[in-house]
C-alpha cells in the first residue's frame, strides 16, 4: 500500500510537469493551428530565468573581514553580495534563499516578451503551412534557443536549491495512520504539485469566464465568423501565445530545484508532452492536463525496481506503449474533438 501511495505521489509532480506543457502546446494549436516544437525550449528557458535571478542576487564584491583571519594571520577576504549591502544581511539573505519563487514574478513578463516575439516574428509567416514545416522551424527554432543558453550558461547542470522553509518532507504514512516514516514525499514536490493545479485552474478560469477568454474559445471553435464580427481574433491569439509561454516558463521555473537545470531539458520533457497533447486528444485542453497526470503516474510506477527486474527498460517506453494502445482504441485521443487534424 505504501509504495502504490509513494509511486502516485512520484507520478503527480512529474505529471504536473507535463500537463503544463501539454496545456501551453494546445493553447497553441487550439488557437493558432501551429504544433509549437519549440514549446519545450521555453519550459527551458524558464528555468534559467531562475538561474539568472539567483545569479543577480548573489552578484557580490570582495572585502576585507578585520574580524576573521586566514591561515597566515592576514585579515580574510569575503564575498558580500551587493543585495546585502542595499538591504542588509538579514533581508539580502532572505532575498537570496528565496531566488526561485521571486523568480515567477521575473519570469512572468519575461516570457510573455519571448512567446510574442516569437509568434509575430516567425511563426505567424507558418499558420497556413503544412505541419511538418511547422514542426521542422519550429525545432530548429529550439535548437538556436538550446544553443543560446548552452553558449551563455555552460553544458552542465546548474543547481538551484529550494527555500530552506521547503527543505525536507512530508511524512504521509503518519497523516494517512501508517507507520511513521513510510511514505515520505519532499515538501518542494508537494509544492510544485499544487503550483501547477492552481496555475492550470486559472488558465481555465481565464478562458472560461472573461470576455476576452470566451472570445478565445469561440476563435478556437470558429474563427473566420469571430472575425466577420469585427473582432481581431489574430491579436488575441496572439496573447495566448504569450500566456502559453508564460505556463511553459513557470512549470520551467520552479521544477529548478527538483532537477536542477541544464541546456537540453527542454528536450527532454517535450517529446513526452507532445505524446500527452496527443493522447489527451489534439486541442483539448482537459485531454492534455489529464494525460499529463495519467501519463505521470504510469512512467513512475513503471520505474519500480520490481518492475525493472521483470522487464528491463519498460520505464523508458512505458508512455509510448500506453499511447500506442489509446490510440488504437480511441484514435482522438482521450478527449480529442472530430475533426482535429483529420484532414
Amino acid at each position: 500500500m505504501d509504495q502504490i501511495i509513494l509511486q502516485i505521489l512520484n507520478g503527480l509532480d512529474k505529471g504536473s510537469a507535463y500537463a503544463m506543457i501539454a496545456l501551453g502546446l494546445t493553447l497553441i494549436f487550439g488557437t493558432l493551428g501551429v504544433v509549437n516544437f519549440a514549446h519545450g525550449a521555453l519550459f527551458m528557458m524558464g528555468a534559467f530565468c531562475a538561474v539568472t535571478l539567483s545569479r543577480i542576487l548573489t552578484a557580490s564584491h570582495t572585502v576585507i573581514d578585520e574580524t576573521k583571519k586566514d591561515f597566515l594571520g592576514k585579515p580574510l577576504k569575503v564575498e558580500v553580495p551587493y543585495v546585502n549591502d542595499w538591504f542588509g544581511p538579514e533581508i539580502g539573505g532572505t532575498l537570496i534563499d528565496w531566488a526561485v519563487p521571486l523568480s515567477i514574478l521575473f519570469a512572468i513578463p519575461v516570457m510573455i516578451l519571448i512567446g510574442v516575439t516569437m509568434e509575430r516574428g516567425l511563426i505567424k509567416y507558418f499558420y497556413k503551412r503544412p505541419h511538418a514545416d511547422q514542426i521542422l522551424v519550429t525545432f530548429g527554432l529550439a535548437i538556436v534557443l538550446q544553443e543560446i543558453i548552452k553558449y551563455y550558461f555552460g553544458a552542465n547542470q546548474i543547481p538551484t536549491p529550494a527555500p530552506e522553509a521547503f527543505v525536507g518532507s512530508f511524512d504521509f504514512g503518519a497523516l494517512i495512520g501508517l507507520d511513521a516514516g513510510k511514505i515520505i514525499y519532499p515538501y518542494w514536490r508537494i509544492l510544485y504539485f499544487c503550483f501547477a493545479m492552481i496555475l492550470i485552474a486559472l488558465v481555465f478560469a481565464f478562458l472560461q469566464f472573461t470576455t476576452f477568454g470566451m472570445v478565445v474559445r469561440a476563435g478556437m471553435a470558429d474563427r473566420e465568423t469571430v472575425g466577420m464580427l469585427g473582432i481581431n481574433i489574430d491579436r488575441r491569439f496572439t496573447v495566448m501565445f504569450g500566456v502559453a509561454a508564460a505556463v511553459a516558463g513557470l512549470a520551467g521555473v520552479m521544477y529548478t530545484p527538483i532537477n536542477p537545470p541544464n541546456y537540453h531539458m527542454g528536450m527532454d520533457f517535450l517529446v513526452i508532452s507532445f505524446v500527452v497533447v496527443v493522447v489527451g486528444g489534439m486541442g483539448s485542453l482537459p485531454g492534455a492536463v489529464l494525460a499529463g497526470l495519467l501519463l505521470g503516474i504510469l512512467e513512475s510506477f513503471a520505474s519500480m525496481r520490481e518492475v525493472i527486474e521483470f522487464l528491463p527498460g519498460i520505464n523508458q517506453v512505458v508512455i509510448y506503449l500506453a499511447a500506442i494502445v489509446i490510440l488504437l482504441t480511441r484514435p482522438r485521443g482521450l478527449m480529442g474533438r472530430k475533426g482535429v487534424m483529420e484532414d
